[in-house]
């Protein structure tokens, strides 16, 4: 009895340890769940960048850091405040009216981003046969026209023609198109090229059918067609750990989602709130139970910047932002960014990105043993906020746990999230971290470029990294990927895509609309700018 009774005081502070450790991670669990209960509900609309709701998802983070007592680090406390310009958009007054019915923005109509503003009235009944105040252009005759003709440029004939028919009394030219080649007539929202002469307005398919059902009709028109600059303000917020150390740590997330999709870059459609719960509420959630970690005990030859971005769904807006007016000036070691970390499973596995930015990632991470199934990549750049970090010199990892059918949908809710896979990929933060800390200030490393999206489903890839912040005309690369198409045929950074075949490159969107026509195999021409050069080269996928 007595022998027993000694194992017994051997063993219970092993015993009561493991108890301990193991209501910890409920605890932690549990927190992880709050957070992202809170972040991705109906409450806070999808928080997207510059919103009420992404507002209501500042002060809840801010709330957390006061009460660990963490040294703000924004620009008016823990806030950074940032400007998002949206572009260029019709105003709240625009509108035409047929036949007094009134036509709905976008679905029937869209003015050209370069349409001249006017405020017009037909004073008598106009015909589709006859050019009287407003004319009308079928596009497909004219592109019928011209497909032998490789000189014809579709921006040229506009100007040309809206010139012309302002000359002959028109106060508005309307177009469609009523076959099937390819227009690509799109709306640039950032276009700076000169107004042209008179409104010139396109019609899609279903607006013309509704709006012009019978070309013997005579139809009365009014419209007042004006365009505004639109802008709205997006927050970041910073919180510190000083350890009077001559190194900083940045660990980051973003904050941000799609809210109702106004800004259009979502999988689906629909009118319901985007939450977000994924992506990246649940990033946003480990930082905070990692900067409350943290706060208890951290390595000391570290200092701890905790950053959550907002912007990162428009194009990292909020981490290039703050790298070109940083809230805090010193000497950074490394950046570790959660993108998308509540999806855990062994199928997709943990993605650690950017090992490759650092000689010393390969063996810190080897030296850090994790129950996680998980996959490493070498590249720095990628679809998120370390990419900026990576772009600026500095060795980044990236925990991500992959896409899923869930991604930019509105499906994407809080009790799809694995919180037990969650809460060890703190842990496996947390330990890498501390592993690090005994390493000093970590040499960079530049890796393979990856190419773009979190969710990319093309067949076909020229292999850039785009620069999804550029808000010109077309797609400015930030590089190309080491062995891949775009490499081969010679493009670099700061290259601007303007056209793959007959699809003309707006924006981001555009290209993946336009990779999303070709399969593999598939012969036809990439036209792009290099400074002032534009180039043509005949490409095969």
């Amino acid at each position: 009895m007595r022998k027993l009774t000694t194992l017994f005081l051997l063993v219970s502070p092993l015993f009561l340890m493991a108890q301990k450790l193991k209501k910890a991670d409920k605890q932690l669990a549990s927190h992880l769940q709050s957070h992202i209960q809170f972040l991705a509900s109906d409450e806070l609309e999808g928080r997207r960048a510059g919103s009420v709701g992404e507002m209501k998802a500042v002060d809840y983070i801010i709330k957390q850091y006061q009460a660990l007592g963490l040294k703000p680090m924004g620009t008016e406390g823990f806030v950074q405040a940032f400007p998002i310009n949206e572009g260029k958009r019709m105003t709240a007054n625009a509108f035409i009216k047929v036949n007094n019915q009134l036509l709905e923005k976008t679905n029937d109509y869209f003015p050209l981003s370069n349409s001249g503003s006017a405020t017009f009235t037909s004073s008598a009944a106009v015909s589709l046969n006859e050019a009287k105040q407003v004319w009308f252009k079928d596009l497909q005759e004219v592109l019928e026209e011209n497909t032998s003709n490789p000189h014809f440029d579709l921006n040229e004939w506009l100007i040309t023609t809206s010139n012309e028919v302002k000359q002959k009394g028109a106060t508005a030219l309307f177009l469609h198109n009523s076959g099937t080649l390819v227009d690509n007539i799109q709306y640039n929202k950032f276009d700076t090229a000169k107004a042209l002469a008179i409104p010139v307005v396109y019609f899609t398919k279903e607006g013309w059918k509704k709006s012009f059902k019978d070309v013997a009709e005579t139809y009365h028109i009014a419209a007042n067609i004006e365009f505004e600059i639109a802008n709205r303000t997006a927050h970041n917020v910073a919180a510190f750990i000083d350890n009077n150390a001559t190194t900083t740590v940045i660990i980051g997330a973003h904050l941000d989602h799609l809210g109702y999709n106004e800004d259009k870059n979502a999988l689906d459609i629909n009118t319901l709130i985007r939450n977000g719960a994924d992506d990246n509420a649940s990033g946003t959630a480990a930082l905070l139970e990692l900067a409350k970690s943290l706060a208890k005990k951290s390595p000391k030859h570290n200092n701890y910047l905790f950053i959550h971005f907002s912007g990162e769904e428009l194009g990292l807006f909020g981490s290039k932002y703050w790298l070109e007016n940083p809230t805090f000036k010193g000497d950074f070691n490394y950046m570790i960014n959660m993108d998308m970390v509540g999806r855990y499973d062994t199928a997709r596995k943990l993605s650690v990105g950017g090992y490759g930015t650092s000689s010393k990632w390969a063996e810190i991470l080897t030296n850090t043993p994790t129950t996680l199934i998980t996959h490493y990549d070498s590249a720095g750049s990628g679809p998120s906020d370390h990419a900026s970090f990576y772009r600026k010199g500095m060795p980044v990892l990236f925990m991500f746990t992959g896409s899923h059918s869930d991604y930019h949908k509105a499906t994407d809710d809080w009790d799809k999230i694995n919180y037990t896979g969650q809460l060890n990929i703190v842990r496996y933060v947390q330990a890498i971290i501390k592993n690090a800390d005994s390493y000093g200030k970590l040499d960079f490393l530049k890796t393979r470029e990856q190419s773009m999206g979190k969710s990319t489903k093309f067949t076909v890839s020229l292999g850039v990294m785009p620069d999804y912040a550029y808000t010109g005309t077309g797609v400015r690369i930030e590089g190309a990927t080491p062995g891949k198409l775009a490499e081969r045929l010679g493009l670099k950074g700061g290259d601007v895509l303007v056209q793959i075949g007959d699809y003309k490159l707006v924006d981001v969107m555009s290209y993946m609309t336009a990779l999303s026509k070709f399969k593999k195999g598939d012969k036809t021409t990439l036209t792009y700018k290099r400074g002032a050069e534009e180039v043509q080269l005949s490409i095969e996928f």
